[in-house]
């Protein structure tokens, strides 16, 4: 449906590393944004030594042609285009295509794209059986990568040799029912009967109404809601790559299928320190609420070093500046506020604490602005989304992004099986001792 544009990087003067007395050459490059990279890809084969780059902060471990993130300037495009452009003029939908093949569709892929998403939106009937299998307590993130892997059972040519003709079914059905597992597994986390999507309703307002429907009455989908919830979707399609995106390419390059790729996506996303940023946010409200605190204590505690106090859903480990995500969803934000007008003490705490940040120079002078996950969460608590579903919101967004990294794996001639090195520290040798020999 498009091409993924070169991932050609132009040469830059050789670096030079000198180890035990000798002087080696390593090549350099630049991305296509001017950020340079040394390239230790023969490093072992010419010294005998590996770096060490815990947690991979400091470790490009690919080339990309997908995201581009400046976090000193609170710079991100995809595919080249500002995040603010997408937010304001394209949808979801559209920017997951654009994600995947690289350019915005014509009218006419747009239409395909779309009529593939709404022919994919159904889950096999077989399916429903998967999820009475569990309990009413399990996670929804739990039943989400387990039904993104059992859906993949109904698909035989899925596991097969690589079948490039086949992606654009697969990578539309993914898509399109990531949202449909969504609903399944809150409707069955809650004892409601399951409701169908209607053909006739569009991506973000079709989940909405399998979420919120009743079998007599279907849910009053209001634009606003429907536009705020699209922009979640839209704001975190992509982020470089993070820890989810990253497990993705990391599985891709076994040759795994997509959905397995995408599931291992959904167990990394899991985790509190990645996808439950969000959920954290209206945890940290509710704490503050429950403790009689309008927010006025906890800001003195969270300036303190020694309180343990810190606030959620403010500054970012990439973004030294304004998360670009946030100063565009703070508006959907205020908007929806405004629109659906709440009494809800935890989002009067929100605002305080927004305030606090925006003007105290404590926060200004660290940059501790709030971030998309506080506006976020702060969103999905005001339209009536449960709190055990933030991350797989979070999750059906991340989606078309974990979709193009699968791609370009995919599409790489020179790919090959992710394998990093490590350093051991554990005991020298030694030898085995027999039972009776052993101190008791």
């Amino acid at each position: 449906m498009g091409a993924i544009g070169s991932l050609k990087t132009p040469m830059i003067t050789p670096a030079k590393l000198e180890l035990d007395g000798q002087v080696y050459e390593l090549p350099t490059l630049r991305g296509t944004e001017g950020e340079p990279a040394v390239s230790i890809a023969a490093l072992r084969d010419k010294t005998g030594h590996i770096t060490l780059d815990d947690g991979y902060s400091n470790t490009g471990s690919c080339r990309s042609a997908i995201t581009f993130i400046d976090g000193e300037k609170g710079i991100l495009r995809y595919r080249g285009i500002p995040i603010e452009e997408l937010a304001e003029k394209s949808t979801f939908v559209e920017t997951a295509y654009l994600l995947i093949y690289g350019n915005l569709p014509t009218r006419a892929q747009f239409r395909a794209f779309s009529g593939m998403l709404t022919d994919n939106e159904n889950l096999h009937e077989d399916m429903k059986y998967h999820f009475e299998g569990f309990p009413s307590t399990a996670h929804p993130m739990a039943i989400l990568s387990a039904m993104i892997n059992a859906s993949s059972c109904f698909y035989p040519g899925l596991n097969g040799p690589r079948n490039a003709d086949r992606f654009d079914v697969h990578a539309a059905r993914l898509i399109s029912q990531v949202r449909t597992i969504a609903a399944f597994s809150y409707r069955k986390s809650r004892g409601l009967p399951i409701i169908y999507p209607k053909r006739a309703y569009k991506y973000t307002a079709n989940f909405l109404h399998m979420m919120f429907s009743d079998p007599y009455e279907d849910y009053n989908l209001q634009p606003e809601i429907v536009r705020a919830l699209d922009l979640i979707f839209l704001l975190h399609a992509d982020h470089e790559q993070n820890c989810s995106t990253a497990t993705v390419r990391m599985v891709a390059s076994s040759q795994a299928n997509l959905f397995a790729c995408a599931a291992a996506g959904v167990c990394a996303l899991w985790g509190p320190l990645h996808g439950g940023a969000n959920q954290a946010v209206v945890e940290m409200l509710q704490e503050i609420h429950k403790s009689g605190d309008d927010g006025s204590k906890f800001i003195a505690a969270a300036k303190d070093k020694n309180s343990g106090r810190r606030l959620m859903g403010f500054g970012h480990r990439l973004y030294k500046n304004y998360d670009p995500r946030a100063t565009i969803i703070r508006k959907a934000c205020d908007q929806i506020l405004k629109r659906i007008q709440v009494a809800d003490p935890l989002l009067d705490i929100a605002k305080r604490l927004e305030e606090a940040a925006l003007n105290d120079p404590y926060f200004v002078e660290r940059k501790l602005y709030p971030n998309v996950d506080f506006y976020s969460g702060i969103i999905m608590r005001a339209v009536g989304i449960p709190l055990e579903m933030f991350t797989v919101i979070f999750g059906i967004g991340r989606m078309p992004g974990w979709i193009a990294n699968f791609k370009e794996i995919m599409e790489d001639p020179k790919g090959r099986i992710y394998r990093p090195r490590q350093i051991y520290v554990g005991s020298g040798l030694r030898h085995y001792v027999p039972l009776e020999q052993r101190e008791q």
